[in-house]
């Protein structure tokens, strides 16, 4: 699910380098026709859907030679990850979206390599009981939550606290006074990482280490007082775990999400692979930092959502999907995102334990109520 984009196109990399390995059985894309089709022509699935309904014809038409299923819309794609052939859902789908398929894909029995953060985000408490429940396992594929997941491996020790790294984005060292003037294509440049233009702004707030700090509590179930953010601006520690005997165990590399990607498609196994490597006496020293919350208040957001818990992220989530692409668009400040989130999370109505057609409502209200704010 999200073939077309950053994690997606890498996705397919891991699987052009492992054909004896792994077969594309479906494809899914939001809106980038051309890219999907050509995927379609190399790695010949059963299946493509695209979620732009509009884009039907032109699908349809561009692969008319191919004996290949097309589909299009939000429901075809939450019907396409239950087809039986499939044993495995890369669920890259960026946003709120990629909640209702991956609840299907759950039910019907698939295993789920989870990059799509705000599921959880959104919906933690609802998609861990259903994986409990049907027996599937969520393995992580952000590179903070596979290095927790591979510090974890093979140990029984309860965890004293999740050390979970940040970059710091590419405002890391700027005063808040010269974050009020940054423009969406200074946020757009980070420093260490390839990523799609949602999750990088999200990444320049710091709301995407909020996202993961909720992430976190549900993949390893743990109380979000347990989970540190650390700064550290080399993204060659991508995170650690802390024992109940004081020991730190840390999964490093280079920055490249393929890495994770093929743990998590290959796992309990590690494939051989040429993705880079890295030279410690080269790098000669790794910094870490204390974030500043007052500088990045999407971040402290973020924790407040999971203290007060129910809706709340879900409302954090909804307000922000909002505000990130209005600040790509040029209609609200840096700095105001944080601003409108927090009235978003203060106006909306509070739901102690939510149904998912509470979430459902929860999100449409929120879009609305943030939309209506950067109209004024």
């Amino acid at each position: 699910m999200g073939s077309t984009g950053s994690i997606g196109t890498q996705t397919l990399d891991i699987v052009r380098n492992n054909p004896e390995r792994f077969e594309v059985y479906a494809l899914t894309g939001n809106r980038n026709l051309d890219l999907l089709v050509q995927q379609a022509r190399e790695f010949k699935p059963e299946a493509v859907c695209i979620a732009d309904e509009t884009l039907y014809t032109p699908l349809c038409e561009a692969l008319s030679d191919l004996p290949v299923k097309v589909w299009a819309g939000a429901d075809a794609i939450a019907e396409m990850v239950t087809l039986p052939s499939i044993d495995v859902i890369v669920a890259a789908m960026v946003g709120y979206a990629g909640l209702k398929p991956t609840m299907e894909a759950i039910r019907a029995g698939k295993t789920i390599a989870l990059a799509n953060k705000e599921t959880l985000v959104v919906a933690g408490e609802l998609i861990t009981a259903l994986a409990d429940k049907y027996h599937v396992p969520i393995l992580p594929v952000d590179s903070e939550h596979s290095a927790i997941f591979q510090s974890l491996v093979g140990e029984r020790a309860e965890i004293e606290k999740i050390l979970l790294t940040a970059s710091g984005g590419p405002f890391r060292t700027l005063k808040k006074e010269q974050m009020l003037q940054v423009m969406a294509k200074d946020a757009l440049r980070h420093p260490n990482w390839e990523m799609g233009a949602k999750i990088t702004i999200d990444s320049a707030t710091m709301m995407n280490k909020g996202f993961e700090v909720i992430e976190a509590k549900w993949l390893f179930g743990v109380g979000y007082d347990q989970i540190e953010v650390l700064v550290h601006p080399q993204s060659i520690v991508h995170s650690a775990v802390q024992f109940t005997d004081g020991a730190i165990k840390a999964q490093l590399g280079a920055p490249d999400m393929r890495v994770p990607i093929q743990f998590a498609l290959s796992f309990p196994e590690r494939l051989e692979s040429s993705f880079p490597r890295v030279d410690l006496l080269k790098l000669g020293h790794l910094d870490f930092e204390k974030p500043d919350t007052e500088r990045f208040p999407c971040l402290g957001l973020a924790y407040k959502a999971i203290e007060r818990g129910g809706n709340i992220p879900c409302v954090l989530n909804a307000a922000n999907e909002v505000v990130n692409l209005a600040f790509r668009e040029g209609k609200c400040g840096f700095m105001e995102m944080a601003d409108i989130i927090d009235k978003a999370m203060t106006n909306i109505g509070f739901i102690a334990k939510p149904s998912y057609e509470d979430y459902v409502l929860t999100d449409r209200e929120t879009r609305q109520y943030v939309e209506e704010i950067i109209n004024k």
